[in-house]
């Protein structure tokens, strides 16, 4: 079938906003909507860029708004939002980020937050004395299980209202990784990340609006994390 693939364009080295590049593009149902976009690179327009790697839903990097949405380009299919010859698809980049150009946005800024929450382990205590592995129960695993599943795709950062009114706001990807790290049994820098999101740019932005749940790929339910970070700081006590 034949789509309209509408997608939002902007090279700042010539352009002085962005426009809308429209194609013609041959689909299959079960295309995605990343093999749609390589088509118009490859084929027709090869000054159109884009970002990504895996193309599997794993590396994050193909994060756009597809028909006003944040989604993975390379996770939709065309059946899924097709619904007869010369339907219209929108793509543009995610919004809150500097565009560089085309799909592609500046993620600096998005990392930046990343790491002020120390998403890293730290335990300086001795290793156990037979050389193995610091170990934890079943039930202490599960405790943080959600936050691992994070693909850093920022589809939930740049979802938030609160993150495109202010950008100091850590945004939910970042209170997300901390969540992974603050409810870690064998972790022991839990005081100095609640630190960090207890401050103005943490998680009391949160408006609860539920725009990152619904944008993330991954169906973390990322407004009951940052809820948990909150009664925890509301409270002293990490459950």
């Amino acid at each position: 079938m034949k789509i309209k693939l509408k997608i939002k364009r902007f090279n700042p080295e010539k352009d002085s906003k962005p426009w809308w590049g429209e194609y013609e593009v041959d689909v299959e149902p079960t295309d995605r909507v990343l093999d749609a976009l390589h088509q118009v690179k490859w084929f027709q327009d090869g000054t159109f860029n884009l970002r990504r790697s895996c193309a599997h839903g794993v590396c994050g990097s193909d994060a756009v708004r597809i028909n006003g949405q944040n989604k993975l380009a390379c996770k939709v299919l065309m059946q899924d939002i097709v619904k007869k010859d010369d339907d219209t698809v929108t793509v543009e980049p995610i919004l809150g980020l500097k565009v560089i150009k085309d799909l592609i946005v500046d993620m600096e800024p998005f990392f930046a937050h990343y790491r002020s929450v120390m998403p890293f382990f730290v335990n300086d205590e001795p290793a156990p004395a037979d050389g193995r592995e610091r170990l934890q129960s079943i039930v202490d695993r599960e405790r943080y299980d959600q936050g691992t599943k994070c693909i850093l795709c920022a589809a939930c950062t740049t979802s938030c209202p609160s993150f495109w009114s202010n950008e100091e706001y850590v945004g939910p990807a970042a209170v997300v990784q901390a969540h992974r790290f603050i409810f870690d049994s064998r972790d022991r820098a839990a005081a100095e990340r609640l630190e960090v999101l207890n401050q103005q740019r943490g998680v009391w932005r949160c408006r609860t609006a539920f725009n990152c749940t619904n944008a993330c790929p991954r169906e973390i339910p990322i407004t009951q994390l940052i809820g948990e970070i909150k009664q925890t700081l509301a409270t002293g006590e990490i459950k």
